[in-house]
């Protein structure tokens, strides 16, 4: 086969990408991809069309099209196996299939199609030694950085003993020079002498220190004060963040990236605001089977207007998995469990203005695999290359919408990246930490299933714990406060709430 050109294009025929690998002139491509369009018939299924000239073999891209333009000689089957490459090219560099996102990456597309096909012919390649050779990912230059930050770190460590072993000396030298001398062999002169040949021989190798030690010859004098443990730790932690490392914080253990996520607040809120916030851990094992859910709620009330202070709170609890609920202890707990409702025991006191008070919580904990809000699915199978990763999710509580779902699987490192197969939503290699993360925008009853096929060396034990991390605008436990009103007169107040049901922790092991 002889390929002429290989493009991306809208349906009007307006070319994004396109690549020659021939002589070809712009106004020639142009003008072959505008008639493009208008040659092909709208009731067949046929992914080609021929002119006098040439062919087309194109396959559709959700609005674009990918579009091969070869000699009419050429092998048609050829031409559609190749198209089939170019077409999963494109989606390992354009997250969207968009012509913003086409754009934004083309220099990527064209590198990627001229390690496809060089002077026409198609080169014998798969999609991971594509990805490999346009990475141009380097064993010798891993070796060689990992030697490198080595000595760095080792270099760093010995300058910081030398810093703290000269410090010592010198607050050793300060201490002699104050002590009182004594008569004979260790006279007062001797002392001083001593003192002044030491400090001499440490003073005159460190001249690049920026800070100069001053020795004062008589008087009280304090000892040189070491630089506080956390600010040193601080500014080596800055210098590193300065030079591109992921530091992780000792604090929390995870990087800042990892923090958990939450919904943004609310742009408008009313003088009575409450906060409904949800929190789930669960522990799952990889064969089945719920090790531990625990969902921990709370109400959090915030009146920000003296007039409202004297309230009532309504709740509506819609709950039938057992959860269990307790109050402030300024709220009256029989009012509470006869009527629903959240009021102080002194009717005549106000809730506290302008603070954030939680008036009620609750905790649902249970091994009940039928509560699992979402199920994950992991299957790696051993293959002759490696490993054959499968994973599914699927909603099992169909009343949530879950935003901003992330999966994050382990793989092996030092094997390069995983090859996608089936994929629904998007995904990102994260080569450093050695993770995959799936990542879906929406899960809903409309999409509550999905899978990821990928393909990497390893073994099956490497691809776990898989952790999932989510957000949500709706209620686990389906515990909300439906009417606030005034303790005098029961009229109604205007009240606004934002409701968020976050990930704790959610591990499959």
């Amino acid at each position: 086969m002889v390929l002429l050109a290989a493009a991306v294009c809208t349906k009007a025929g307006k070319a994004l990408v396109s690549r020659q690998f021939v002589e070809m002139t712009r106004t020639r491509v142009e003008g072959l991809l505008a008639a493009f369009p208008k040659l092909m018939n709208t009731g067949k299924q046929h992914t080609f069309v021929e002119t006098e000239s040439v062919r087309y073999v194109y396959q559709p891209l959700e609005k674009l099209y990918m579009v091969l333009v070869t000699t009419k000689n050429s092998n048609i089957l050829e031409d559609l196996e190749t198209l089939r490459l170019f077409s999963r090219v494109i989606p390992e560099y354009c997250r969207v299939l968009e012509e913003s996102e086409i754009s934004e990456h083309c220099f990527d597309l064209i590198f990627a199609f001229d390690e496809i096909v060089a002077l026409g012919y198609r080169e014998n390649v798969n999609l991971a030694q594509i990805r490999t050779f346009t990475e141009m990912d380097s064993h010798e230059e891993k070796v060689f950085r990992a030697v490198r930050e080595t000595q760095e770190r080792e270099a760093k460590a010995e300058m910081r003993r030398k810093a703290k072993e000269l410090q010592q000396i010198r607050r050793d030298v300060e201490r002699g020079k104050k002590g009182p001398g004594f008569g004979g062999f260790g006279s007062s002169g001797m002392s001083s002498s001593n003192s002044a040949i030491i400090t001499d021989t440490l003073i005159e190798p460190e001249k690049p220190k920026p800070t100069p030690v001053t020795v004062r010859s008589s008087g009280p004098s304090k000892a040189l004060k070491l630089v506080g443990k956390g600010k040193e730790v601080d500014d080596f932690v800055d210098k590193l963040k300065s030079e591109g490392e992921n530091i992780i914080l000792p604090s929390t253990g995870k990087r800042p990236s990892e923090a958990s996520k939450s919904l943004p607040p609310p742009t408008h809120t009313e003088s009575v605001h409450m906060r409904v916030e949800e929190k789930i851990t669960l522990t799952c094992g990889r064969d089945g089977g719920l090790q531990n859910m625990e969902v921990i709620g709370m109400i959090t009330l915030r009146v920000s207007d003296e007039k409202n202070g004297r309230i009532r709170l309504k709740v509506n609890n819609n709950d039938k998995r057992g959860v269990q609920l307790q109050t402030h202890p300024n709220v009256d707990k029989k009012l509470f469990t006869a009527e629903s409702v959240i009021g102080l025991k002194n009717p005549d006191k106000s809730f506290p203005l302008k603070s954030d008070v939680g008036v009620l919580k609750w905790r649902l904990q249970t091994t009940d695999e039928a509560l699992i809000p979402l199920t994950i699915n992991c299957w790696p199978s051993e293959s002759g290359s490696g490993c054959d990763v499968n994973i599914e999710y699927e909603l099992q509580d169909e009343s949530l919408e879950l935003n901003d779902l992330v999966i994050s699987i382990p793989v092996p490192s030092g094997v390069g990246a995983p090859v996608i197969g089936d994929l629904d939503g998007e995904y990102r290699h994260d080569s450093r930490r050695n993770v995959l993360e799936w990542c879906l925008p929406v899960i809903d009853v409309k999409n509550k299933t999905g899978s990821l096929e990928f393909s990497i060396p390893g073994q099956p034990n490497d691809f776990f714990p898989v952790n999932v991390s989510f957000v949500s605008k709706g209620s686990y436990c389906d515990i909300q406060v439906t009417k606030v009103s005034q303790v005098d007169g029961d009229s109604p107040v205007r009240f606004s709430t934002e409701t968020s049901f976050v990930v704790d922790k959610y591990e499959i092991l």
